[in-house]
């Protein structure tokens, strides 16, 4: 990505209703796009590259974590003030932290992890986490239910008609796929691809990884039909019209988690949902509007949620980086990507 979203970039109502048709249809077609938004397939993949390549919104992909395995883990950091910004850039460095934020108070610093085991993990943390210069307190949070990602939130402009004409492009591509199976190593190069462009053909993807065409092509729909990917399209967070990010972590009983999940993810300022372990055993991200918004947002979470103890909320002053994309300061995704390191047996 070769541009910088240039200062005071907004996205226009045609950029948002074409972003939101790619959340829900990640691959659709430009021809079936064109149908839904009533415009020109060309102007509508025009439009799309000039996004891309301006960072303002991109299409990745990364192994489905919805199943929660046992290396998902939530990890927050303190940091020496006169080390954070070489201690961030070590941890944006490593291909097991997907994402990193950078919070307003104590903590300083949150990652969200995955590695193939526990065992991957504790090796992660101790031997390579916390042996980063600067960083003085490790806390792991592991998850053990992923109630909710980042790859549902939808910015939800499209018409009900519309939206539901995409889902059906979605669903009509997913039933022209091959058999579902588990992916092998041989297929990773085709992963590592779809993670940088989750649109990538299989003329671009054997133009990059080297394969012949018609393996390529082979590969790619092995890896769409696995159920193993999960494809979003990702939008830089203060174009979205909802600049903030604010975690809570709260205290539920066990048996509520998946009923207050179902109840949070009606919310369409929910992120991230989640159960996991320590004193606080209930994770809630949302992107919101403002500060001011805050304070409103918690009472939501505890009149839908009745029983509910908050614990804390943490504000992120900005996002570092997110699936493996290293964002520039403006939230956009910037020119450096560093590949997940993510288990495919």
């Amino acid at each position: 990505m070769t541009e910088q979203p240039p200062e005071g970039q907004e996205l226009t109502a045609q950029d948002r209703a074409l972003i939101n048709v790619l959340q829900w249809a990640p691959r659709i077609t430009w021809g079936d796009a064109g149908e839904i938004l009533g415009a020109h397939p060309t102007t509508l993949a025009a439009r799309w590259e000039r996004l891309r390549e301006s960072g303002a919104a991109w299409m990745t992909a990364q192994l489905d974590i919805s199943g929660t395995p046992a290396g998902l883990a939530f990890v927050e950091l303190s940091c020496r003030p006169e080390t954070r910004a070489e201690a961030t850039d070590a941890l944006v460095a490593m291909p097991e932290v997907l994402s990193v934020d950078a919070f307003s108070g104590d903590p300083d610093l949150g990652l969200t992890v995955v590695t193939r085991d526990l065992r991957a993990l504790s090796v992660l943390v101790e031997q390579e986490i916390a042996a980063v210069p600067g960083v003085d307190r490790v806390r792991v949070m592991l998850s053990s239910k992923l109630h909710a990602a980042g790859d549902r939130w939808r910015l939800d402009v499209l018409t009900p008609e519309q939206r539901e004409r995409a889902r059906a492009a979605a669903e009509a591509e997913a039933r022209d796929l091959p058999r579902r199976g588990p992916l092998q190593e041989e297929h990773r190069a085709v992963v590592e691809v779809l993670m940088r462009d989750g649109r990538a053909s299989a003329a671009e993807i054997a133009r990059v990884t080297g394969l012949h065409p018609a393996t390529a092509r082979r590969h790619l729909q092995k890896v769409l039909a696995s159920g193993m990917l999960s494809l979003r399209c990702d939008v830089a967070q203060p174009l979205s019209g909802f600049p903030l990010t604010v975690q809570w972590f709260a205290r539920l009983d066990a048996a509520e988690h998946g009923a207050a999940a179902a109840r949070l993810a009606e919310d369409p300022r929910t992120r991230v949902v989640a159960s996991v372990t320590g004193r606080a055993n209930f994770l809630v991200v949302m992107w919101l509007s403002s500060v001011a918004d805050v304070l409103e947002a918690e009472q939501g979470i505890q009149e839908k949620v009745p029983g509910i103890d908050i614990q804390q909320s943490v504000v992120s002053l900005r996002p570092v980086k997110r699936l493996g994309w290293v964002l520039d300061p403006r939230g956009g995704a910037g020119e450096r990507f560093v590949a997940p390191d993510l288990p495919l047996g």
